[in-house]
């Protein structure tokens, strides 16, 4: 008994559904205008807000797939500067190890050196790879997967390389790559000892090959002056992270006594999303991109659910009788609810699947727009979860307010045709359309000011002139032959200046807190420089501009291995009057300064200068920057520079990157922020419209009868075009009124994050509330024409 009930109970309960649906899917077909716009606004809605949300679960899986993930941390500095507390990330080489002697909670430790790219020769193969020197526990800390080889021990023998799975097809193609000899920078041969699976995208690091760094740190320099480092721990479980901040944030003191410099542990779960700090604290990062990425995915959604709310009501007048039949026939409001949100529903697992179609065919458009490599994971039930709980909630909150508001339609004064005057006190419909264009008016005019801030920040004096610079990496017998490629290329007018540097001059990447010098105020104790070592002709192949006495020259001065040359921040920060002639102390060595320049832009262009010195050096130089000569056509100059290079480096092929470019990279982030927010901006406006358009076709239709008595009494055509559009206009012209003052508000709190700014200008909100008073204007008048021009007669004919 008890089983036939239950199956009688299921069979109703089935047939109830198909009921449900099967109404709800003669109704959607019977409007099948008001249905469009609905499935096609909840389409563009749920498809951008797939999009945004498939690139946030990527942002925030960056790093998490290590195993040892919640105890992996980044040494981090902090200092107090001029005025506040400053933060880096660079440290000195003997930190790691002298914390791992000193601390029990530390289970290990590696550095890793700055990328580089490396010649590889085997057989007659010779290509270029990116990689890293790394300590040997390295690969025990972090969960790179060896397809070949022990992570423990992969990396104990000096001369042992560890490459990916990719590196090693380029290399040795089919052949076996374990224990395979490659030749390094033409220079002693390297055996493979690992081969790893290709990193994941998801991942901070970036590198093609792995070696010791016990072999190269003599000539990198280990000592405490030389911040030149990437320092990672992983402390023992159970650890508190709090507690051991703080009981190592003087521990510099027993290894270098004199500094005032304190360090911190930066987790890994954080390097990807906080990596901005302020007053050396954690003040955001891409964390802050996720947020505003996020709020706009669901306005844009929320936008097209307002859409489906506002046609639905605006339909009720024409649904009121079935209501009112259905309540008298003994239908209660439960049921007339549950029929409202399965069409709502259904509208949205047709919009759902139209969505995906869309995302598969908009994501190599949008990877392109954000810099990633993102991919649908249809394996994934997760995914598939995911899908049917969005689709179903979006359905639920477009449906939700519609299903109410019919159900409660009271029976009598429906079937006696008293809801029209019901309809003209209710409000929430206006309501909703306002709604719609505040958001859309606030992502414009933020979107807007991006723009605006990024082409400010682009615009601003990068303090030295990028046009025509040419960098090249010192490879090979570049080195040995700089002089006479130097010759060369001024002979034969490719270039008009040419000098040797420790780093590309775009990348802010060694600093030092070491300097002193007579009269050191004790308060400047540990200030932090950018730090950066030429051999010479500095400041006249980058074109800056020579304050104070001269250029660094080791080919008329000897003793310019010495020389310093200070930005004016420096200067002004180190309170120094008459500088040139006067000695610093770096690395237990003494400089002179011999010239001081006008500071250039060299870390974020959104920030200060920081304090810059550049010392001479004949050793410590791995580029070389070329200016060259702009008389000449630019193919010209690289093919004749090319063919110089090869005949004295003909082991190494031509790199080369232009500055101007380099520098442009800088921008990527803010100009991807900008792209993103215009194009989510852009569907607000256009789902709002087709909204719009709806209410316009159904007010239209719904005033035809006084339209038609308005004719026949001789109202005009435009008369009739700005009765019907007058409604909306005064609609947007709130929303432009609400916007306005919370647009403000949210860009100046963002433009505060940037020391160099714009100011908000009031031109801004004047063109973006014209613009949208005009596509309003545009939207309407297609309906409201097309009702003035309709013939009257054909509307009073019915009655």
């Amino acid at each position: 008994m008890k089983v036939a009930y239950a199956l009688r109970l299921c069979v109703k309960a089935i047939s109830m559904i198909f009921n449900y649906f099967s109404i709800a899917w003669r109704t959607i077909t019977k409007n099948k205008i008001y249905s469009g716009i609905n499935i096609i606004g909840l389409t563009i809605g749920m498809a951008g807000f797939i999009l945004i949300a498939t690139w946030i679960w990527n942002e925030k899986s960056f790093d998490q797939f290590h195993e040892n993930r919640t105890t992996l941390y980044k040494v981090w500095n902090r200092t107090m500067g001029p005025g506040n507390v400053q933060a880096w990330d660079i440290t000195a080489g003997p930190l790691g190890k002298s914390l791992k002697n000193d601390f029990a909670e530390i289970k290990n430790t590696s550095r890793i050196y700055w990328s580089m790219d490396r010649l590889f020769s085997y057989g007659d193969k010779n290509l270029k790879a990116k990689g890293n020197d790394v300590d040997k526990p390295f690969l025990r800390m972090f969960s790179f997967p060896l397809l070949k080889g022990d992570p423990d021990h992969a990396l104990d023998d000096v001369n042992n390389i560890v490459i990916t799975e990719d590196l090693a097809k380029r290399i040795f193609g089919d052949e076996e790559p374990m224990n395979k000899m490659v030749r390094i920078d033409n220079n002693e041969p390297y055996k493979v000892s690992g081969v790893l699976r290709n990193l994941p995208s998801n991942t901070s690091f970036d590198f093609e090959y792995l070696v010791s760094l016990e072999k190269g740190e003599s000539y990198y320099g280990n000592n405490w002056g030389n911040n030149s480092y990437y320092t990672f721990i992983q402390l023992q479980p159970n650890t508190s992270i709090e507690a051991f901040n703080d009981k190592i944030k003087t521990a510099l003191l027993r290894y270098s006594p004199e500094s005032e410099t304190e360090i911190f542990l930066h987790p890994l779960t954080k390097w990807h999303l906080y990596s901005r700090f302020e007053n050396g604290k954690i003040a955001g990062g891409r964390i802050e991109i996720i947020y505003l990425l996020l709020v706009i995915g669901l306005l844009v959604l929320g936008i097209a659910c307002i859409n489906f709310m506002n046609l639905s009501t605006a339909q009720s007048q024409n649904r009121a009788k079935e209501v009112g039949v259905r309540k008298v026939i003994g239908a209660g409001k439960a049921s007339l609810i549950r029929q409202f949100l399965t069409e709502s529903i259904l509208i949205a697992a047709v919009a759902g699947v139209l969505a995906m179609i869309l995302v598969e065919l908009c994501l190599p458009s949008f990877n392109r727009l954000s810099g990633r490599s993102l991919a649908i994971s249809y394996g994934q039930p997760i995914f598939w979860i995911s899908l049917l709980s969005f689709v179903l909630l979006t359905g639920l909150l477009a449906g939700s307010y519609p299903a109410f508001f019919l159900s409660a339609f009271k029976p009598i004064k429906v079937l006696k045709g008293e809801l029209s005057s019901i309809q003209r006190r209710f409000t929430p419909r206006k309501v909703l359309v306002v709604i719609q264009f505040s958001i859309a008016i606030i992502l414009i005019v933020s979107t807007t000011i991006i723009y605006s801030q990024i082409k400010f920040v682009q615009q601003r004096n990068a303090g030295y002139n990028v046009d025509n610079l040419v960098e090249v990496p010192i490879e090979g017998d570049i080195n040995k032959n700089f002089q006479v490629i130097k010759s060369e290329l001024l002979s034969k007018g490719v270039i008009t200046s040419m000098c040797k540097t420790s780093l590309g001059v775009t990348v802010d990447g060694s600093t030092t807190s070491g300097l002193k010098w007579s009269g050191m105020n004790p308060e400047l104790e540990g200030l932090i420089f950018s730090r950066f070592g030429t051999s010479g002709n500095f400041i006249s192949t980058l074109g800056l501009k020579l304050l104070e006495g001269r250029d660094i020259n080791q080919e008329i001065y000897a003793g310019d291995t010495l020389a310093v040359l200070l930005n004016a921040t420096a200067i002004k920060n180190m309170g120094l009057t008459n500088p040139v002639g006067k000695t610093i102390e770096l690395s237990n060595l003494q400089y002179t300064i011999v010239g001081i320049f006008d500071d250039f832009i060299i870390g974020s262009p959104y920030s200060r200068v920081n304090p810059m010195a550049v010392i001479g050096t004949k050793y410590w130089t791995y580029n070389t920057v070329m200016r060259f000569n702009s008389k000449n056509e630019m193919s010209r100059n690289l093919k004749i520079a090319e063919a110089v290079f090869r005949k004295y480096n003909p082991a190494y092929p031509f790199n080369y990157s232009f500055v101007d470019q380099e520098y442009e990279k800088k921008f990527n982030d803010q100009q991807q922020t900008g792209a993103l927010s215009a194009l989510f901006s852009g569907l607000t406006i256009f789902i709002s419209c087709m909204g719009l358009f709806g209410l316009a076709m159904h007010t239209a239709g719904n005033r035809k009868k006084e339209i038609g008595i308005r004719k026949v009494l001789g109202a005009s055509v435009a008369g009739i075009t700005n009765m019907l559009a007058n409604e909306f206009v005064k609609l947007v012209i709130i929303a432009i009124t609400i916007a306005t003052p919370i647009s403000w508000y949210i860009m100046n709190k963002w433009l505060m994050d940037f020391e160099y700014r714009i100011s908000i200008s009031w031109l801004t909100f004047l063109f973006v509330g014209l613009s949208a008073i005009l596509i309003a204007i545009i939207t309407i008048s297609f309906q409201a024409v097309k009702a003035a021009l309709a013939n009257p007669v054909k509307s009073l004919r019915t009655e």
